[in-house]
């Protein structure tokens, strides 16, 4: 009877916690909403050393404050979430740390996935972003396969950064940039060839790349802008990490180590997004 009464009880204290939670974010949608927050997971090592911990549970909780956040994100309307997962750099690490991340990548993949999973539950789409060359197989497959398995869901959308540097992104930005539009020009030259005209078309051409190709070819290029940037750990530091697309964007450091970031600090981040709104659509705009 009283292990009843207390399962009774804890279902209770859930629902009402759920309640307050969405009756908060229907008053944080009076105000506009950032349509993408993309986190560095900062602190997951610390969070394990600062609690006398395995490093490996410290990872795990930090997969944990993930999905929390991914559902918060969802609830509040937020349609697209990026994560900076694994850096191309994180690969000089100690080969043991980074082989543990690697297995710990590809049981979450594969976790995802599942149809019970929060990700199928909210109609979320999982895209993986980065030079996934560099990722072992059986992770590049599990990837590939993830995406493939949520893109039907329509809800909104999780971007995971891994074998991922803003200097590799536009690195590659610019090679494929300049690969496309040298095959232009040799198609347009072969046409030429055939027909003894050059057309207004190639004198196009063969002017510089355009801003729009770099950004077209940018790992982030299925994705808007991100709106906010929250860092864990108090730092300021980017990192490498969406370098291109930051231009306009809110810099939110709470002092928190990823594992420990909560609700109130995503809704502090969507606050300080609303106060500075005006600010922040007017820079858009002189862009």
């Amino acid at each position: 009877m009283l292990k009843t009464s207390d399962s009774l009880a804890r279902r209770l204290i859930g629902s009402s916690i759920v309640y307050m939670r969405r009756f908060l974010f229907r008053i944080l949608s009076v105000g506009p909403i950032p349509n993408h927050i993309a986190f560095i997971m900062d602190g997951n090592r610390r969070y394990a050393k600062k609690r006398n911990i395995a490093e490996a549970t410290g990872y795990r909780a930090g997969f944990l404050a993930v999905m929390c956040m991914l559902k918060y994100c969802y609830e509040l309307g937020v349609k697209y979430m990026t994560i900076y997962a694994f850096s191309i750099d994180n690969f000089r690490r100690r080969p043991e740390e980074v082989q543990y991340l690697m297995d710990l990548m590809l049981e979450k993949i594969e976790g995802l996935i599942k149809q019970e999973s929060i990700v199928n539950g909210y109609g979320v789409r999982i895209h993986f972003v980065g030079n996934l060359k560099l990722l072992n197989e059986r992770v590049r497959v599990a990837a590939e396969k993830a995406m493939q398995a949520t893109a039907n869901n329509t809800n909104s959308t999780l971007l995971i950064c891994v074998a991922y540097t803003s200097t590799d992104e536009i690195l590659h930005a610019v090679q494929s940039s300049c690969l496309e539009k040298w095959n232009e020009i040799q198609e347009l030259d072969a046409n030429q060839a055939q027909n003894g005209e050059i057309t207004e078309e190639k004198l196009e051409l063969n002017h510089i790349i355009k801003l729009v190709d770099i950004e077209r070819h940018a790992y982030m290029g299925l994705a808007p802008d991100p709106d906010v940037l929250i860092r864990t750990s108090g730092e300021t530091r980017l990192s490498n990490f969406l370098l291109w697309q930051t231009t306009s964007c809110l810099l939110y450091s709470p002092k928190v180590l990823f594992p420990e970031i909560g609700l109130r600090h995503l809704v502090s981040a969507v606050l300080n997004f609303q106060r500075l709104y005006p600010h922040l659509e007017k820079e858009k705009k002189q862009l």
